[in-house]
């Protein structure tokens, strides 16, 4: 009889004060944090989908661009407006702009569009391209340095490499080092001359105190041959489906 009127065993009530609820929230703050990424790099990369050819006028951008685009080598003469158009790999594709390379309007027109590019494309002509070692250094520092294109993979594409007079790719690269280490001094010197006050504070390119090399540059900057007159634009094309 006493077993049968014993009184069940009461149950124990946990309170909510007693709960240790620190994991949970570390965990839905892991979980916030991860999304917000996510949702933060989906739109920057669909909001850059553009690969610019940019560069000195005639170093065959827009030959370059017809191939590409039309698979046409036309005659081409020094652009004062941008060509614009679709590049398609398979089921991907992305919007080529090739900027026109005479200085009046190269700059301007490259402010259009640089904050919606993904890639750049800066077109070297390989044979002037000694010659012309002073404006092609000046262009490719204004591109590296710019705030908008630091997200920005960079190909260094050497064209005109059917002629026997042309450079090679790795000669080209020293040459190019070399002068943007002297157009580095120059632009620095004219930065202290004007104050910060007039000038927000501008990127470094490459290690203060050491020579140029491009491998200091938190971009990715690849040198390639090409010849769009004959259409070897393989590793351009190569380069182009790796970005998309």
């Amino acid at each position: 009889m006493d077993k049968l009127n014993k009184s069940p065993p009461e149950r124990k009530q946990i309170k909510l004060g007693e709960i240790d609820t620190t994991p949970i929230l570390l965990a839905l703050l892991v979980g916030f944090i991860i999304v917000a990424i996510f949702v933060i790099l989906r739109r920057r990369s669909s909001g850059r989908r553009d690969f610019l050819l940019t560069g000195l006028c005639e170093a065959g951008k827009s030959s370059i661009f017809m191939q590409l685009l039309h698979d046409k080598f036309p005659e081409t003469f020094t652009s004062i407006k941008e060509n614009v158009g679709d590049y398609v790999s398979g089921r991907l594709s992305a919007r080529l702009v090739d900027i026109p390379g005479h200085y009046r309007v190269r700059d301007k027109c490259f402010d259009v569009y640089k904050r919606k590019a993904k890639g750049l494309i800066f077109v070297v002509d390989s044979v002037s391209v000694q010659k012309e070692i002073r404006d092609v250094a000046d262009s490719l520092y204004t591109v590296l340095t710019d705030n908008a294109t630091q997200p920005c993979s960079v190909l260094v594409l050497c064209n005109k490499q059917d002629q026997t007079t042309a450079k090679s790719a790795q000669v080209i690269k020293s040459l190019l080092e070399k002068e943007l280490n002297l157009v580095r001094d120059t632009r620095s010197r004219k930065l202290q001359s004007v104050g910060d006050d007039e000038l927000s504070k501008p990127i470094v390119l490459g290690k203060p105190g050491r020579d140029f090399e491009f491998s200091h540059l938190a971009q990715n900057v690849q040198f390639y041959e090409c010849s769009a007159k004959d259409k070897d634009l393989g590793h351009l094309t190569d380069w182009l489906d790796r970005m998309l």
